[in-house]
């Protein structure tokens, strides 16, 4: 009976395979990563010195006192969540004649009202489908 030398093989671990896997990974997370870039940016608001206009009697108006409390058509909501500005959005749109189709919204905010104040009355003007939006401003103070 012949005897069967078993052979010795040395375990080798191939690099190349695991340097690829490395890389892919290396690009998925740089791929992936968001980068936040903060700044301090001191902003100066511009005033508005263009023509006044009239408003059309088919408006609908939001305001925003600077609490953040809101008013559609002289009418105060209970509370500021954006779901009662929507509800009385819808309200008022369906009061309206059906000939207009998109009536504009004239949101007139508080000078020291929260910038989220305004956004939210924007945001929700176009859940109920209002895409005319315009925000009134102040002449600026003539300088004596």
């Amino acid at each position: 009976m012949a005897k069967r030398r078993r052979g010795r093989h040395e375990a080798t671990v191939e690099l190349t395979p695991l340097i690829d896997v490395v890389f892919l990974l290396l690009i998925f997370f740089m791929v992936s990563t968001t980068f936040i870039r903060e700044t301090q940016l001191k902003i100066n608001l511009p005033e508005s010195s263009g023509e006044l206009q009239e408003v059309d009697p088919g408006t609908i108006e939001i305001v925003v006192d600077r609490r953040g409390d809101y008013a559609v058509n002289d009418r105060l909501l209970v509370n500021s969540e954006k779901d009662t500005l929507v509800r009385a959005l819808q309200e008022v749109r369906e009061t309206m004649s059906t000939d207009q189709t998109s009536p504009l919204v004239v949101i007139t905010a508080d000078a020291m009202a929260a910038h989220q104040s305004v956004v939210r009355a924007m945001d929700a003007a176009g859940t109920v489908g209002l895409t005319r939006v315009s925000i009134t401003t102040q002449q600026p103070a003539e300088e004596e």
